[in-house]
């Protein structure tokens, strides 16, 4: 089986090597870490070394398929095509604090949210780790500029990538590569209770988002085919686990549906959900998509839901809308041109 040489770890690939020198591992390291897409571009191997390799594996790369920047915010989203054809999706967003990038973890998903337009084309595959690397480093070299927050929030459940996600945090954070440490860096869940659990273990430092999206089994079961396998009560009992393991604040994104989700009465069942709790709520108004039945809510009922958050002493904000000229929902860009 050919391997991605950009999602091996240094000690992987001496092992991969074995009967080369170990500074040739190091050397093909930090070209890789720096984002080689190539063998032609690391000039200090020598050419029966990089013929050798060529035969065991490969090096991931993303090329940018199509791109679309927002006349309103100057937010950049990324149609990526990969090696064997399939697309994923990137958005390279600016905030006061830097530039963010949100990236693709699968190709398709398989939760089947029913909000969610990433998912309504099915799965066909996980990315490597290198295939996430290379979201980031197209990315930075495209726009010139340097990313240094990473969200794991686009095409894909992250957790159902586990072992290929834990891989990317380890050489993402790389001194020699991106070098971005793990508080800069959030995780989105659908709720995967287990790896919840088992990330929580790990002890990194990331911020882990969690898609709530209603007070009660009865309704998230409804949009959410996860919660028919792990209750509210199994999921907050993760989510506390894994602020008492990390001291890390965890996200609730709840994606306010019209007449679903988004009345005054489930704001106060979430507020006595979450009571106590180092949390953080994100509503998002809900992306309307064609072949869901979901609506947007109005701005009234947004407020108000967010007020009922506010006076409960849960920490609320609403989503600020980046890129709303150039069709900002999840895996919208992908669908329409598949």
């Amino acid at each position: 089986m050919m391997r991605d040489y950009k999602s091996m770890t240094l000690l992987e690939l001496e092992e991969q090597m074995q009967g080369y020198p170990k500074y040739r591992a190091s050397q093909l390291f930090d070209w890789l870490l720096k984002g080689a897409n190539s063998f032609s571009e690391m000039t200090n191997l020598p050419d029966n070394f990089k013929n050798k390799l060529t035969e065991n594996g490969y090096i991931s790369s993303t090329k940018i398929h199509k791109k679309y920047i927002s006349n309103i915010d100057g937010t950049v989203k990324y149609l990526y095509s990969l090696s064997d054809g399939n697309i994923i999706e990137a958005v390279l967003m600016k905030y006061e604090h830097g530039y963010s990038i949100c990236i693709s973890t699968q190709v398709g998903c398989r939760m089947g949210c029913e909000f969610c337009a990433s998912t309504k084309n099915g799965f066909q595959r996980n990315l490597t780790a290198g295939e996430m690397l290379s979201q980031i480093w197209t990315a930075a070299r495209d726009t010139g500029v340097r990313i240094s927050n990473v969200v794991l929030m686009g095409i894909g459940e992250p957790l159902d990538n586990y072992d290929n996600v834990l891989k990317f945090l380890e050489l993402v954070s790389n001194e020699k590569g991106l070098s971005i440490g793990m508080r800069h860096i959030s995780i989105s869940t659908c709720g995967l209770v287990p790896e919840i659990n088992n990330l929580a273990k790990t002890g990194k430092q990331i911020t882990l988002s969690i898609s709530l999206h209603a007070p009660t089994d009865e309704i998230r079961a409804k949009i959410m085919p996860i919660a028919k396998k792990y209750t509210i009560h199994e999921l907050l009992s993760a989510c506390k686990s894994y602020i008492k393991q990390t001291n890390r604040r965890i996200s609730f994104e709840y994606a306010l549906i019209e007449n679903i989700n988004d009345s005054e009465d489930h704001a106060e069942k979430l507020s006595v959900l979450l009571k106590g709790m180092l949390c953080h709520v994100n509503l998002i108004p809900v992306n309307k998509i064609d072949e869901s039945g979901c609506k947007t809510p109005d701005m009234k009922s947004v407020r108000a839901f967010y007020n009922i958050l506010s006076k409960n002493k849960i920490n609320t904000t609403i989503r600020r809308t980046l890129g709303a000229d150039i069709n900002a929902s999840c895996g919208q860009l992908r669908n329409d041109n598949l």
